[in-house]
């Protein structure tokens, strides 16, 4: 009987474990979300009720006292989980990452640590378990984006977006405390795949900080990947080179704008569908050529793309917005193969294409659809076996010592961009940078 007792606990503290936690390395997650390379951002909260920006237009465009006390409002009945999910993975999408907590400290889980939450709104469900619920039946990554700041909280330092004064009644080491508590609370209770942080720039958090609950979540679920905006190193919107020595976390967040080529340290792109982050009545909607470019030059330049969506106050996505996001993925179920799975380069990203690789095959994206021919620099030892776009049109090949020229079908002249496979009688992966 003894025995059966050590056997049951044993089950049982194999049952706390987050699911998949032993499953893999840490090393093979952040490879398997890099293949992914396409992803949903969701920025939602009560302050949709505005339409002005989440977190950012608190104390500026609606008064303190009315944000805080929106989500008494926030009652979005014709929200569902199951559509959401299918919209992103009807457009292509691999992972989905929820705004669990921005910048003004609303919580979209019931979180024992604080009031300010769903479970206090007329709605009342909790978001993030339908969400988890529906991404695990849709076969879609499981994310979660979570503040590093909190301008609500009294002991988080800063109150405020446009105020820097700190509060001399706040206590760094509480509020610290009560994100490891909220953090444990999110692994043990939705196993994301994914940490997204954000709000690290402020001076209350330092990068020793980051470094020590970067540690403490990897001891809670060894295969947890995040961003690095656990500390100060980070290529932001000025896109720069980073000391990636200096890095906490373990990919780079370019905002925005496409990240640099880099074979060596993955990164991710986060943009958004239209203007602002959330939701914006009658906001202006990024065009679709924009979308695919921006898609192609993450992948050729060997990062993902977060793009993002902000649903309405009552739940839905904007039929707009899910338009587009289908446009992207009726793409995709064309040139999928040039994208997912794929590394960036050889070529250096240009104006007008972009390339990517996988084994044998060499893909360009022809983002100007007007050029009537692509010169690339010759490969020494390699040669084109045969090449046409993805829907089967040939693409004829003159190839001379320094230079292999396509000549693009007439018939897409000035269309939709298209891709351009080649077959190469070589692996294409362990080619070097090509300038």
């Amino acid at each position: 009987m003894k025995t059966n007792y050590f056997l049951f606990f044993l089950l049982f503290l194999l049952y706390l474990q987050p699911a998949g936690a032993q499953t893999r390395s840490k090393a093979a997650a952040l490879q398997q979300f890099m293949n992914d390379r396409f992803g949903m951002f969701i920025h939602w909260g009560p302050v949709s009720l505005r339409g002005t920006e989440i977190g950012w237009s608190r104390d500026k465009e609606v008064p303190t006292s009315d944000y805080d006390s929106l989500y008494k409002e926030f009652n979005p009945v014709l929200f569902d989980a199951d559509t959401w999910v299918k919209t992103a993975k009807d457009a292509g999408m691999k992972y989905l990452t929820i705004t669990a907590r921005h910048h003004d400290g609303f919580c979209l889980w019931p979180t024992k640590y604080t009031g300010y939450n769903i479970a206090n709104t007329p709605y009342r469900k909790d978001i993030l378990r339908a969400l988890q619920v529906a991404c695990k039946k849709q076969g879609i990554k499981f994310c979660i984006y979570y503040s590093v700041l909190d301008w609500h909280h009294p002991d988080y330092p800063i109150h405020s977006a446009h105020n820097s004064q700190a509060d001399p009644n706040s206590d760094m080491g509480k509020y610290f405390t009560f994100m490891k508590n909220q953090l444990r609370e999110l692994i043990e209770q939705y196993d994301p795949y994914m940490l997204w942080f954000d709000g690290q720039w402020e001076q209350p958090w330092t990068n020793e900080m980051g470094k020590e609950l970067y540690a403490y979540l990897t001891q809670l679920k060894p295969d947890i990947i995040t961003n690095n905006r656990l500390g100060k190193e980070f290529a932001a919107m000025d896109n720069k080179a980073i000391d990636v020595s200096q890095m906490v976390g373990d990919y780079d967040t370019p905002e925005r704008v496409v990240g640099r080529l880099n074979m060596t340290t993955p990164w991710e792109s986060c943009f958004t569908i239209c203007q602002q982050w959330s939701w914006k009545p009658n906001d202006k909607l990024v065009p679709l050529d924009t979308c695919l470019s921006i898609l192609s030059r993450s992948a050729g330049s060997n990062g993902n793309l977060l793009l993002n969506v902000g649903p309405m106050p009552d739940g839905r996505i904007e039929a707009r917005q899910i338009k587009r996001l289908q446009a992207i993925g009726d793409w995709l179920k064309v040139n999928g193969a040039a994208i997912y799975n794929t590394k960036g380069g050889p070529y250096e990203p240009a104006k007008d294409y972009v390339t990517t690789r996988r084994s044998n095959q060499l893909f360009v994206h022809v983002l100007n659809t007007q050029l009537t021919e692509i010169s690339l620099k010759a490969i020494p030892g390699v040669n084109v076996r045969r090449a046409g776009t993805m829907t089967g049109i040939n693409v004829p090949v003159t190839t001379s010592d320094d230079t292999c020229r396509l000549m693009l079908p007439a018939a897409l002249k000035g269309q939709q961009e298209y891709v351009v496979v080649l077959d190469m009688d070589k692996n294409m992966e362990t080619v070097p940078v090509i300038k």
